[in-house]
């Protein structure tokens, strides 16, 4: 076997050579940028909830970012999601279950974007930049923790916070400071965890290159600075494709061109890169007001960098495309067979299968 690939090697002309090495190292580029962009998309865990909730991949996630001027209230979320899970029930023709067996159909979160202030024995941190959540933020936003835990926008008691370790050194010189006070609006707030940072180029620019805290949303709207609620976000089942995100436009309340909608588990998808791909360098301007989250920048980020790659691998398909297609032209005119030679080929094969067959099932029947 080795001599035969050694006597092919040989044979071959400088030319083939030189084309035939393109051809492999095309190939083998276009697999690593693959293998390497899928891994830097997979590392989004905001993109990912869908799968984190629905392990057999029957859900999508969709985030709605609305426009400054618009009101959107907790009452209208809560609103729209009993719509939503009597259209999903309905679709999917599930019955209820005894109250407090039946698994939950959809999760739901919705933030605000602002400022406020936290004070401790030790330090204070003066107007800092927070992120006000509501229902399952955290379940949505699994940020890497350093000590402690999260908190349910859904609890009872509104009075926790998550810092980050810049925040925590600031209050209290250490990151192990689960479980203890701080005052916000001279009312006691209490420490649910520590988390680390996003890091790099991306996340820096989207804003993390100074301090975030993360309280309730109540105690952003009533002792911080606030626009309103900036941010609502779903997973749900997904019957059909669109369902969820068709929903969220038609059903929300917020007209679309006051708002982005998102299908986040499907973003990266070819089919999903290829309008941004068309609208590379004129989706940036914006007509509605909107103020993206330092998630949203980053996954939009990277929606760029993945259809940089996607143009380049196109490229890296066409070149080796290219060759064979012309090796075989030059294969086809320097032929020394006809047509007919290869149809009367065919037609011995058929004959001696044919014959196989039968000989095969004359033995059967002897036996």
């Amino acid at each position: 076997m080795n001599n035969r690939i050694i006597y092919f090697i040989k044979s071959l002309t400088p030319k083939q050579i030189i084309f035939s090495s393109i051809t492999v190292i095309s190939l083998l580029l276009y697999l690593v940028l693959t293998v390497w962009s899928n891994r830097q998309v997979a590392a989004l865990t905001d993109q990912q909830a869908a799968k984190r909730w629905d392990k057999e991949g029957d859900s999508a996630q969709v985030s709605c970012f609305f426009a400054e001027n618009i009101e959107v209230d907790e009452f209208m979320l809560m609103n729209f999601k009993r719509q939503l899970e009597q259209s999903l029930l309905e679709v999917l023709q599930q019955e209820e279950t005894e109250e407090g067996t039946e698994k939950r159909l959809l999760i739901d979160a919705y933030s605000s974007l602002g400022r406020i202030t936290i004070t401790s024995e030790k330090g204070k941190l003066d107007n800092v930049s927070a992120v006000g959540i509501g229902g399952d933020f955290f379940l949505f936003h699994p940020l890497q923790l350093v000590s402690g835990g999260y908190f349910s926008g859904n609890d009872l008691m509104q009075d926790s916070v998550v810092l980050d370790e810049e925040a925590a050194w600031q209050l209290f010189g250490s990151n192990d400071v689960a479980g203890m006070s701080v005052m916000i609006g001279n009312v006691p707030h209490y420490v649910a965890g520590v988390i680390k940072r996003q890091e790099g180029r991306f996340a820096e620019g989207a804003g993390l290159n100074k301090t975030v805290v993360y309280v309730s949303y109540s105690t952003l709207s009533s002792y911080g600075t606030s626009d309103g609620i900036n941010v609502y976000e779903v997973v749900a089942p997904n019957p059909v494709k669109g369902f969820v995100y068709n929903a969220v436009k038609e059903k929300l309340g917020v007209s679309e061109d006051e708002m982005v909608v998102v299908e986040n588990s499907s973003r990266y998808t070819l089919l999903a890169l290829l309008p941004v791909l068309l609208d590379f360098g004129t989706r940036s301007m914006q007509n509605t007001a909107v103020k993206f989250p330092y998630w949203e920048n980053i996954a939009r980020g990277w929606e760029d960098v993945k259809v940089l790659i996607l143009l380049f691998q196109f490229i890296l398909l066409f070149i080796p495309a290219e060759i064979i297609v012309v090796f075989l032209i030059i294969r086809w005119k320097n032929r020394n067979f006809t047509l007919k030679d290869v149809w009367n080929f065919m037609l011995e094969k058929k004959d001696t299968l044919r014959k196989k067959a039968r000989g095969e099932k004359d033995k059967w029947q002897h036996f």
